[in-house]
């Protein structure tokens, strides 16, 4: 059983939150890969993989591609660095071209820091798309907070990785 967490980053903190996760889950001895939504196209998950699929929060979910080619375009003028997998596909898309026999998944998302009722939670929509094409969750969609200057919460990190042992613990 390989771990196979996969993330839609614009600006890197997405891509900063799976890699963290997948540091915590191979630190409690389960074996984890970290791919983009482009690898994980290029690569599909395994049978017996299990996915760990995380979005930032745009516009209460999933972004689409017009929000992250716009966002791309708006990143010099808000002095933010792109992500190399920008680009790519996003976890929308990605999940919609799954072409899995199902098994054992979780999500993720970053979003503002502030109630999800105002911010929504890209990861209940990605867990609500991993179920139709029978995952079973193994974990509740998790939320990692970034400020409203784009930077990580202090803290979130260590407990990205901290949630990725735990995850570990429950597979």
């Amino acid at each position: 059983m390989t771990v196979l967490a996969v993330y839609e980053s614009v600006y890197g903190n997405t891509h900063r939150i799976a890699e963290t996760i997948g540091r915590g889950l191979t630190e409690a001895g389960v074996p984890a890969e970290v791919r983009s939504t482009a690898e994980a196209q290029r690569q599909p998950p395994g049978p017996g993989d299990v996915l760990v699929v995380g979005a930032p929060t745009h516009g209460h979910g999933l972004s689409r591609e017009d929000f992250r080619e716009q966002a791309v375009r708006d990143a010099s003028r808000h002095h933010l660095d792109v992500d190399g997998s920008a680009t790519g596909p996003g976890v929308r898309e990605w999940l919609a071209a799954l072409d899995a026999e199902g098994g054992r998944a979780t999500a993720f998302d970053t979003r503002i820091k502030g109630p999800a009722m105002l911010t929504g939670r890209a990861s209940q929509k990605i867990a609500r798309a991993l179920e139709e094409p029978r995952y079973e969750l193994v974990a509740a969609p998790e939320s990692f907070l970034v400020t409203t200057g784009n930077d990580l919460v202090p803290g979130e990190e260590e407990r990205a990785r901290r949630w990725g042992r735990d995850l570990a613990a429950v597979l």
